[in-house]
């Protein structure tokens, strides 16, 4: 029995680290289910025989799949558990359906959802509400719901495929750019699950949209959603450089806004004051345009996850010229020309590592020098170094590499913890400091 609700006959489709949250608190709540991933790793296997779940069979008839975000929509077994009689959901759906009395504020957008979704968590436990982020960003939104007054949740286009009827009385688009077209076919198919976002919102409700976005996008909005539409406007809340690292002034706006209206619908008053004051303590999320080391006038800054052309422009944008950009790993057909326009009298020099760094170079059409390196470890070494060296004391080295990590990496943390390694050890013998 959940939340009022029995469930029986559950798989839970896909394990990793949404899987595991969903079979963790469905076991909590007695509920005894089964699960089924193609590839699982130790620690799921781990998980569920500590729970004493078996192995699934997509052939069998279920009630309700939970499905990771990984797993595709139209993937074959979800295909025919549905054509069975299954409903196939996410743990936001799940989260919503059995704890239908915890507010919700979704977030998501192109670029920014991540560091705008932690900012409104902070900015609401300043408020006295103890807020709790999850979903897309760790922990697994099932992970928290029972401690939380209030749970903030970043959410992907892969999460947005699968919460039918979840409502929320506020969400955030950050902005919507191009992503994911090997998964949803087309941008306009990509654009539409992020919408879904809204889909279920009624008057009364509050979608905060980048205050530019463009017309043809925000009149396609307007019959789409009930919801009030307000624009987040990052030019008058503060001056970029007085921001915390990582946060967009845009996206400081549409903190701001997610958590008046939360207040409000929670009928808590708005202090503006304690909000200003928070917005200028908020920490960088780790990994995410974030200083991690200094060497006399210059600044070393990983954004790691930088591999979306917004999110790449973003940092750009923020970083103190002249800059040292670090660029490469393996090219995922990203936009190239904004980001020239971006780094226009900014980018003293473009540092080329990995797979596809030089290719990448050559495409931003900007001076550029290409560092090898047989390990991910060495070329970062050697990037972080070459940066440093273009610099004439003062300025920006800048990890934002376009490129995804899995030609040297396992993942982007794994390569922003080689950046920050090299970047501290290179302030210690420089007598810098991290």
């Amino acid at each position: 029995m959940v939340g009022g609700v029995k469930l029986d006959r559950v798989l839970v489709y896909g394990l990793g680290r949404s899987g595991r949250g969903a079979a963790r608190f469905l076991a909590r709540e007695g509920t005894q289910g089964e699960w089924l991933d193609a590839r699982p790793a130790p620690e799921d296997l781990a998980l569920m025989e500590e729970l004493g779940w078996e192995r699934g069979d997509a052939a069998r008839p279920y009630r309700t799949v939970v499905a990771a975000p990984g797993v595709p929509i139209d993937h074959p077994d979800l295909t025919a558990l549905r054509a069975a009689g299954a409903e196939v959901i996410g743990e936001v759906a799940l989260a919503a359906r059995l704890r239908p009395a915890l507010p919700m504020v979704g977030v998501t957008g192109t670029a920014g959802k991540g560091s705008t979704t932690v900012l409104i968590a902070h900015l609401l436990r300043a408020c006295g509400l103890n807020a709790r982020e999850g979903g897309n960003i760790d922990p697994p939104l099932l992970d928290v719901v029972d401690t939380a007054q209030v749970a903030v949740v970043e959410l992907s286009s892969f999460q947005l495929e699968r919460v039918p009827g979840v409502r929320l009385p506020v969400a955030v688009i950050t902005n919507l750019g191009v992503d994911h077209i090997d998964r949803h076919g087309t941008v306009g198919a990509y654009h539409a699950a992020k919408l879904n976002i809204t889909a279920a919102q009624e008057a009364g409700d509050v979608l905060i949209v980048p205050a530019d976005l463009t017309v043809p996008t925000r009149a396609r909005l307007q019959p789409f959603t009930p919801a009030r539409l307000a624009l987040a406007d990052g030019t008058p809340v503060m001056d970029a450089a007085a921001l915390p690292d990582g946060i967009h002034p845009a996206n400081a706006a549409a903190a701001l806004l997610a958590a008046e209206a939360l207040l409000r619908h929670l009928g808590r008053p708005v202090d503006a004051a304690v909000l200003a004051s928070a917005l200028g303590t908020a920490a960088p999320v780790k990994g995410r345009f974030e200083t991690v080391a200094r060497v006399g006038g210059v600044r070393f800054i990983e954004d790691s996850i930088a591999t979306r052309t917004l999110a790449v422009q973003a940092a750009l944008e923020r970083a103190a010229p002249p800059v040292a950009w670090l660029v490469g790993g393996r090219d995922k057909g990203a936009d190239l020309a904004p980001l020239r326009t971006a780094a226009a009298g900014r980018v003293a020099l473009v540092v080329a590592f990995g797979e596809d760094g030089e290719a990448l170079a050559r495409g931003l059409g900007l001076p550029y020098r290409v560092v090898p390196g047989d390990t991910g470890d060495e070329s970062m070494d050697r990037a972080v170094q070459a940066g440093l060296d273009a610099l004439e004391g003062a300025g920006t080295v800048l990890l934002a590499p376009i490129g995804t990590s899995f030609d040297q990496f396992r993942d982007y943390r794994e390569r922003g913890d080689s950046f920050r390694r090299a970047a501290q050890a290179l302030a210690a013998r420089s007598g810098g400091h991290g």
